[in-house]
């Protein structure tokens, strides 16, 4: 949903699924690694996780169910001959519900800190920056970030805004981010659509993400890394059969039921 522009100087452009700037790596402390709330989202560790139908994207499982789709985001690394882009690694999943969307990143965190706080004050300000608007809310993961942030519009979308914000060509999008800190990772979802104004909607998007499973594993990684996502083996069976011309198989969507997964470049 697009808003009128609110100040005379068009901002930067911004997209709130952007990864958070890495940093310096804090200094530990003594006190205990960083917990899951009691409920979730959940560590693979943990043996309170309850099970339930999940798609394994390798660093992160997604719950699934009626009326979800699952898009895996992907930032293109190569260019073919025409420019199309080519390859690329799986840098977010966005989970849709009806007009609702929760795109979800998990990075690495340190062992004894959690980092939503400090994430959460520089997603304020570089929304700031960009002339948009935040203010900080509790939520049911603790404290969270709803944004007004200012996003441009493609032109093949130009004629279904008002003129005003077609010739200016962008808009104030509302977008709420929520955040949980786990034993050494950080888990950051960023909900927009529906789901903002419905609490039915939201309470369907935030159930999705209290049940994903965080899979850290054992590697050391820099504080704020991405950690590996990956498509599902039948997924990257699908795709690979898609590409290779063998029709007799289904494309890009290897679940009996459940949500289909599409590729977004």
């Amino acid at each position: 949903m697009f808003r009128r522009r609110r100040r005379d100087d068009e901002p930067e452009n911004v997209e709130p699924t952007d990864e958070e700037p890495v940093a310096d790596e804090p200094a530990e402390s003594d006190e205990e690694p960083a917990a899951v709330p009691h409920g979730g989202p959940w560590d693979s560790e943990a043996e309170a996780v309850p099970e339930m139908e999940r798609v394994d994207f390798g660093a992160i499982q997604v719950p699934i169910g009626e009326g979800i789709e699952i898009q895996v985001n992907v930032e293109a690394v190569e260019q073919d001959a025409e420019g199309n882009p080519v390859g690329g690694r799986i840098v977010a999943i966005t989970i849709v519900h009806g007009e609702s969307g929760l795109q979800v990143q998990p990075f690495a965190a340190p062992k004894k800190n959690g980092i939503w706080d400090e994430v959460r004050k520089e997603t304020a300000e570089e929304i700031k920056q960009a002339e948009g608007e935040t203010q900080e809310a509790e939520g049911p993961f603790g404290k969270e970030l709803h944004g007004m942030v200012p996003v441009a519009i493609p032109e093949e979308m130009r004629d279904q805004v008002p003129a005003e914000i077609a010739e200016q060509g962008f808009g104030w999008q509302p977008v709420r981010f929520i955040g949980v800190d786990g034993p050494r990772w950080f888990l950051r979802g960023v909900l927009s659509g529906a789901a903002l104004e419905d609490s039915e909607q939201a309470a369907i998007m935030e159930q999705v993400f209290q049940h994903i499973v965080v899979v850290r594993g054992d590697a050391p990684m820099p504080p704020r890394e991405l950690l590996e996502l990956s498509l599902p083996a039948e997924a990257q069976e699908a795709m690979n059969a898609e590409q290779s011309g063998e029709g007799d198989r289904p494309p890009l969507n290897p679940f009996e039921r459940g949500p289909e997964i599409t590729e977004v470049r």
